[in-house]
């Protein structure tokens, strides 16, 4: 769910704020794809398996 919009008086976030939040949300993202390597660890394997191959074949 998205958190409602500050109201037009309202202050906005401040940077550190925001960074703080994207941090936050990217730690919970790195554990939940943990997680989910732990539980499906041929799936996993396989997704590493192609990132490699995507990787490999990209072209600069």
């Amino acid at each position: 769910m998205r958190e409602p919009e500050p109201e037009q008086g309202a202050e906005t976030e401040t940077d550190a704020e925001r960074r703080r939040r994207r941090a936050q949300f990217l730690r919970e993202l790195n554990e939940a794809k943990a997680l989910r390597d732990r539980v499906q660890p041929r799936r996993a394997r396989a997704a590493r398996m192609r990132q490699q191959m995507r990787m490999r074949t990209f072209r600069w």
